[in-house]
Parts: structure tokens; C-alpha cells; sequence
């Protein structure tokens, strides 16, 4: 396929993503101003960092079939099929859990396949080592050329795609957070951002293992560190797609402040941490603070940011 059938414009993403105040007394009260970075609105099928992620990987993959690796409800397997449909290219999505081939697919996998994706079960043992030239070469054989993305995107180009949401966002914060889970986003967003603002990533998995994976990152992509930031990992709310009945309030009651639909396994996090960390003094007064939207709960996640 030639490679203007990759020319992801044709799209029409909302770029840049739209940048919302909100007014909250929570915020308010310490002097700090809250801004929301709603990536949630670039595309309805490749929304937030999936669209950015992903942008440069398809470019690259100049029509080849494209083979990427998810969970039973992964947002990055249903983005990259739907790119696949969009855009006319092949795609494969190895699944964790070999047990889910005799089921019944859920919706999740059930968009995946009716977007034309090949599904592959993978037993769980095997899955883990999905990285070993081994594993890849089988699949590789089952399914011939493809271009391997890795489970959730993230990959030095995705790095690279995301630096233009930190420079987006230059000038506008001093503060850009943004919730975490294979770490791409953030590393990209640090080394978009301009000098005096810093990127705060919030884990949503627990484990200690972000930061040297975001070190990596930006070893492949930039060549060594890139940008200030740092991570929080007191958010995980006992780790990855897990959340607490506090979790689901702060969620519900921050939808009917500001009439603004809460993905939770991500954002709910990002913002219930942004709450916490103002009303510890974390931001000092006159701070300005955006929370990337990565996503919205009609997409229900096991995707990795």
C-alpha cells in the first residue's frame, strides 16, 4: 500500500486538543488554577494518547499489517483496529488468556473483530514473554511481515508522537499531569514542554517500575533525558483496573461539578491525585495545573498509557 493511504489527516483529528478551565474551590482555595487538556476529544475512535501514540507507528508502518498485543478490554487494540478500518491496512491483536478463544467475545473484542481485526489467544505464560525474539518469530511466521507495536504503544515513536502534546501545552502550565501506565505519554509530554514547566506522572499500576521504563523511553527516543518530571505513586488505588468505592464518589461528584464524564481506571486517578496533592500544598499559590484526558469511560480500559 502506497504511503499516502497512511496520511492520518485525512482523519480530520481535533488538533489541537481543546484546553478547558475549570473553576473549583478545591483548587481555588490554594491559589492554584486547574486546566483540563481534553486529548479525550481528537478522534472518536483514536481519542487521546492513542491518537498520538499511535500516529507516527502507522506512518511507519507505511500499510503493512500492523501486530500489537492487549488485554481482554485493551483501548489500544480497538484504537489500532480501528485505524486498521479507517485506513485500510491489515491488523492482528495478540490477547492475553488463551481461555477467551472458546468464550464469547466481549464488546470490547467484539469491535476489534468486526474492525477487521485477526485475533490471536495467548496463553498467559507465554504472553508475559510476548517480547522474547522466540515468540515474536512465531508469530511472525503464523502471520508474516507485520510491524510489531508493543502492548499499549508505547515505543520510541510513540515517545516522539507525544512530544507535541507538551508543546501544546507551552507557555499554558507550570504543571502538566497526566495519568501513567507503560509510561509513553509521559515521557513524550516532558520533552515537549518548555523549560520551567514539568510533567508529573500519576501510575495507575503499583510496582515501583515507571520511572526507569520512562528512562528507557526517552533513551531510545531522544537519546537520554528530556524534559523535568517526575512520578507519584501514591494513586493506584491498589493497582492496575483497580478502583475503591471512594474512588467512584470522587469520580461521580467531580461529574456533577463540572459536567464532565470521569473515565475512572485513569483520569478519576489523575484528577483524585491533582485534588489530594492541592490541598497538601503541593502547587504553591498562583500555580497553573492541566490534567491530560487521555480517555472517556464510554471506552472502559485496560489500555496502558
Amino acid at each position: 500500500m502506497p504511503f499516502e493511504a497512511l496520511d492520518l489527516s485525512r482523519l480530520q483529528p481535533v488538533l489541537p486538543s481543546p484546553l478547558q478551565p475549570v473553576e473549583d474551590g478545591r483548587f481555588a482555595r490554594h491559589g492554584v488554577r486547574l486546566l483540563l487538556k481534553r486529548d479525550d476529544l481528537i478522534h472518536p475512535d483514536l481519542p487521546g494518547n492513542k491518537w498520538r501514540k499511535l500516529s507516527l507507528n502507522l506512518r511507519a508502518a507505511a500499510g503493512r499489517t500492523v501486530l500489537t498485543f492487549g488485554g481482554a478490554y485493551s483501548n489500544h487494540l480497538r484504537a489500532t483496529a480501528a485505524a486498521g478500518r479507517l485506513l485500510g491496512f491489515r491488523t492482528v491483536g495478540v490477547v492475553r488468556g488463551d481461555e477467551l478463544a472458546d468464550r464469547p467475545l466481549n464488546p470490547s473484542l467484539a469491535q476489534c473483530a468486526a474492525d477487521g481485526m485477526t485475533l490471536h489467544f495467548m496463553d498467559r505464560a507465554t504472553y508475559r514473554a510476548k517480547g522474547d525474539p522466540a515468540v515474536l518469530a512465531g508469530l511472525l511466521s503464523a502471520f508474516g511481515e507485520c510491524c510489531v507495536i508493543p502492548e499499549g504503544g508505547s515505543n520510541s515513536l510513540a515517545a516522539q508522537g507525544c512530544t507535541e502534546l507538551g508543546r501544546e501545552l507551552r507557555g499554558r502550565a507550570g504543571t502538566v499531569a497526566v495519568a501513567c501506565g507503560t509510561g509513553g505519554t509521559l515521557a513524550g509530554l516532558a520533552a515537549g514542554l518548555a523549560p520551567g514547566q514539568r510533567a508529573l506522572g500519576v501510575p495507575v499500576l503499583r510496582g515501583g517500575f515507571l520511572g526507569e521504563a520512562v528512562r528507557e523511553l526517552q533513551r531510545e527516543a531522544f537519546g537520554g533525558p528530556a524534559g523535568s518530571w517526575s512520578l507519584d505513586e501514591r494513586f493506584h488505588f491498589g493497582g492496575y483496573a483497580r478502583t475503591t468505592p471512594a474512588l467512584h464518589a470522587f469520580a461521580d461528584d467531580f461529574e456533577q461539578r463540572h459536567g464532565l464524564p470521569v473515565e475512572r481506571l485513569y483520569v478519576a486517578k489523575l484528577l483524585y491525585a491533582l485534588t489530594e496533592l492541592a490541598g497538601e500544598g503541593a502547587f504553591p499559590a498562583g500555580t497553573t495545573v492541566a490534567a491530560v484526558v487521555t480517555g472517556s469511560p464510554q471506552a472502559a480500559s485496560d489500555s496502558s498509557r
